[in-house]
């Protein structure tokens, strides 16, 4: 076989694998919307869980995220949109400048999920060791 068949029966079954792959998640959406939606009404929307019992409505986790959003776009747009203005435009080449640009690079691509777990780890698990227990953080 020449290199153009080879190519061409390769190029066929990635197609055929990304087809399969792709029915297969259309299938399982559909299965959760067909299941799903004749439960979802105004009162689940709105009204509070409940701990206890069966029933209860997603309300306050729908405020808190859309709050969450807000106050993070109200915060990170202007933020990200000054920094990226300054670099391209006002900040002078230099290393500290090839650093900024070098670390946003690999945070735009990285997962947040990754960028999470690592402020967790490097922020967090210090903190809560020092405030619950400052005598093994000085070493005593």
């Amino acid at each position: 076989m020449n290199a153009k068949k080879i190519d061409k029966i390769a190029i066929s079954t990635l197609y055929v694998i990304a087809g399969i792959i792709v029915t297969i998640l259309a299938a399982l959406i559909l299965y959760i919307l067909v299941r799903g939606i004749p439960h979802i009404s105004w009162s689940f929307l709105t009204s509070r869980s409940s701990s206890y019992k069966a029933g209860g409505g997603i309300g306050v986790q729908l405020y808190n995220s859309f709050f969450l959003l807000v106050i993070t776009l109200i915060i990170s747009v202007p933020l990200s949109m000054g920094a990226g203005i300054f670099l391209s435009e006002y900040a002078k080449k230099g290393r500290l400048t090839n650093f900024v640009r070098t670390c946003i690079e690999i945070l735009s691509s990285l997962p947040s999920v990754v960028v999470g777990l690592f402020g967790y780890l490097i922020f967090r698990c210090p903190i809560s060791v020092w405030i619950f227990n400052p005598i093994r953080c000085l070493g005593l």
